[in-house]
Formats: structure tokens, C-alpha cells, sequence
């Protein structure tokens, strides 16, 4: 039997995605001549492939079919990230310069959304076979057994951070094989090396990048004044940089989160979804679901992904298998940290990152690999053992 609050939750948020999908979309409809209803097609359409990919997953034994599909997903997208930056322009979408979707007829894949799932697969699967076993190993012992785990992130952000220009992503990635490194074992010693290394690289990519950097000062000359208002004058004035224009998408964002109050403007109803904010279904759908449905609405969103973290952690608690424990607690990572760098920023606590809300904002390929990575949880939640109700035990 497979956990069926799970899959409720994320059909709720489905639906809404869809139902923001129209509501949202209303100035870029009219500005670029779209009919009424071509963003919630289309969102209608991946939600369905979603959904069915979903259901599919959920049917299959995992005990046969986990590995392999885990395997196809990481190896095919891996080498999607690779060659899409050698393909010629009618093929790839690029942004800024940056390769980040392949054309399909008339849809747009982008594969490190796929690929996310198939790392968290094959961390789960590698781990499970060669380190769990594993006695107590020394601070050198552990550099050489989590080198090739290593090497291939690191490809991952050269692919990822530097020609697709995503470092959010690398972000959550990074987060994720940290915290899969604590729960296998490893040393408090290695898992503090590792987060000192990663910080430092983190701030290299900043600094080496003049459009990260930019966006960092800019950030931080609105954040300024409160963060440094709690210091010694003297190392305020240190700290201060002229504040430059404040970031429009920021400023609108909280605006839009501003208006909504307690119960929202109203569906439909949103004022800064009318050209203040561009592009507010995707990357912003959050600020424009607490204009219209306010306070309420934003906590219920916040409840229902919660929910659905815990449901996925609870499965891994309860499964026996180390590969699906590992795996089911990497999907619940990506999920949970996805929405907080999101969420975020959005409300201009840190620099916006361009992550998609997890099962919320319009585009195909996240609503696509965020259903098969439950549909993989759901296959493994078949294994968990049940009382005559069906309740995990």
C-alpha cells in the first residue's frame, strides 16, 4: 500500500499551481498576446505527466525497478548537462548566456532538475553498498572514501554554477550531500572540513562572478540598516555601503506579501502581479498566492509542504532498506530546502536565488522531476510495514 497522505498532499499543491497558474499570469497573458488560459494549459499538461509518472512510479516494485530507474536518471542527465553546452542554439534555451533547457518539439527540458533526483539516487545507492559497512574510519580514511562522491559534485558545479549560472541550485545540492554525509556516519572533524570548504568555494563563485557580486551589494544595501544597527558605530560605518536603487522585485515582492494581510485580496484580485512583478507564477508564486489569499492562504501552503517533508522523513524511518532510508531523506531535502531558499528569498532575507517553489510554480520540468522523486518515495513506501488499517508501524 502506498502512503496515501503523501500523494494527497502533493495533489493539493498541484491543483493550486494550477488555479495560480491562471490567476497570476494575467499582465504576461495580455503583454505578450497570450490566449487566457495558455499558461494554465500548459501548467495542465505537465501537472497530468507529473501525475501520471507519479502514479506509474507508485505501482512498480521497487525492489526491481528503484535501482534501474534511479540509475537511467542520473547517468542520462548527467550527460544532458555535459553535451547541452555543446549544442547549437536551435536546440538549447540560453539566458544571459547561460544553457539551461533543451527543446523538445514545442516543451523545454532542463535537466539539472532531473539530475537533482538521479544524484540523490546514486549518493544513496553508492553509499549503501560501499561506506555503511564501514567501522569507525580515521579523518584521512574518510577523505578517501567521500573523494569520488566529491569529484562528482564538483563536476556537477562547474556544469551547474558556472555555464548553466545556477548557483542556487548548486546550493541545494550541496546542502543535501553534506547532510547525507552526517547520516551515514561520518566524523564531526570531516563534516566541518567539508562545510568550511564549501563555504569558501561558495564565496569564491561570488566573488569570481561580477553579476553575483553586484546582486549581493544590492542585497545587502537594503538588509543594511537593520543588521547593522544592533553594532558599534565604528563597525557599522565599516560595513556600510551607499545604497544603491533597491532591488524593484524585491521592493514589489514584499509589497505584494504586504498588501495580502490576514485573507489576501481576494483570487484574482492581486495588484502586483499587473507588470510590478515579472514573471510572479514562477519564481515569485509565493508573494503573489499571499497577496490573494493572504496570511491564511501562505500558512496553509507553508502546512501542506510541511506535511509533506514529514510524511517523506516518517516513510524513511520506518523502511528497513538503507538505499530507500538514504534516498527518501535526500527527496525530503531537496524539497524542504528548495522552498527555503525560495521563500527567502522572496522575502529579502538573502539574495534571490531563482528557485521554484516544489510543486507550486509554473514550469514543466521541476513539476515533472519533483513527481517522479515522490513517485520513487511512494514505491518505497510499499515497503514499510502496516497495521490492518494501513497506518505505518
Amino acid at each position: 500500500m502506498i502512503d496515501k497522505p503523501l500523494l494527497a498532499g502533493v495533489m493539493v499543491l498541484l491543483t493550486l499551481s494550477l488555479v495560480m497558474s491562471y490567476s497570476l499570469s494575467t499582465y504576461t497573458v495580455v503583454h505578450f498576446h497570450y490566449s487566457d488560459f495558455h499558461f494554465f494549459i500548459r501548467q495542465s499538461m505537465a501537472v497530468f505527466i507529473g501525475f501520471i509518472t507519479m502514479v506509474l512510479l507508485s505501482k512498480m516494485d521497487p525492489d526491481r525497478w528503484f535501482s534501474r530507474i534511479g540509475l537511467l536518471l542520473f547517468f542520462v542527465f548527467f550527460i544532458l548537462m555535459i553535451v547541452m553546452q555543446f549544442l547549437p542554439s536551435s536546440l538549447v534555451n540560453a539566458v544571459g548566456g547561460a544553457k539551461r533547457w533543451i527543446r523538445v518539439g514545442p516543451m523545454s527540458i532542463a535537466p539539472v532538475e532531473f539530475f537533482k533526483v538521479g544524484f540523490i539516487f546514486f549518493l544513496s545507492w553508492s553509499f549503501s553498498r560501499k561506506l555503511l559497512d564501514k567501522t569507525k574510519m580515521g579523518f584521512w580514511e574518510e577523505v578517501r572514501a567521500f573523494t569520488p562522491y566529491l569529484f562528482v559534485f564538483l563536476v556537477a558545479v562547474v556544469l551547474i554554477a558556472v555555464f548553466q549560472k545556477d548557483l542556487g541550485q548548486v546550493v541545494v545540492l550541496g546542502v543535501t550531500l553534506t547532510i547525507l554525509f552526517l547520516f551515514i556516519g561520518s566524523s564531526w572533524k570531516f563534516f566541518l572540513t567539508l562545510i568550511t570548504a564549501g563555504l569558501t568555494a561558495f564565496i569564491g563563485l561570488i566573488f569570481f562572478a561580477p553579476h553575483r557580486m553586484a546582486r549581493i551589494k544590492s542585497w545587502w544595501g537594503t538588509v543594511q540598516d537593520n543588521i547593522l544597527s544592533v553594532l558599534p558605530f565604528d563597525a557599522a560605518q565599516s560595513l556600510r555601503i551607499e545604497a544603491g536603487k533597491e532591488p524593484y522585485q524585491i521592493s514589489n515582492s514584499l509589497n505584494a506579501i504586504h498588501n495580502g494581510g490576514f485573507f489576501g485580496q481576494g483570487l484574482g484580485n492581486g495588484q502586483f502581479k499587473l507588470g510590478y512583478l515579472s514573471e510572479v507564477h514562477t519564481d515569485f508564486i509565493l508573494a503573489g498566492i499571499t497577496e490573494e489569499l493572504g496570511f491564511l492562504g501562505l500558512t496553509l501552503v507553508t502546512l501542506t509542504m510541511l506535511f509533506i517533508v514529514f510524511r517523506i522523513f516518517k516513510i524513511a524511518s520506518k523502511v528497513k532498506s538503507p538505499m530507500y532510508y538514504l534516498f527518501s531523506i535526500g527527496a525530503g531535502l531537496l524539497i524542504a530546502l528548495a522552498f527555503i531558499v525560495n521563500t527567502y528569498g522572496i522575502s529579502g532575507i538573502t539574495p534571490i536565488k531563482g528557485i521554484a517553489v516544489p510543486f507550486l510554480s509554473y514550469g514543466g520540468s521541476h513539476i515533472w522531476a519533483s513527481c517522479i522523486a515522490i513517485g520513487m518515495v511512494l514505491m518505497i513506501s510499499k515497503k514499510v510495514p502496516r497495521d490492518s488499517r494501513g497506518r505505518m508501524r
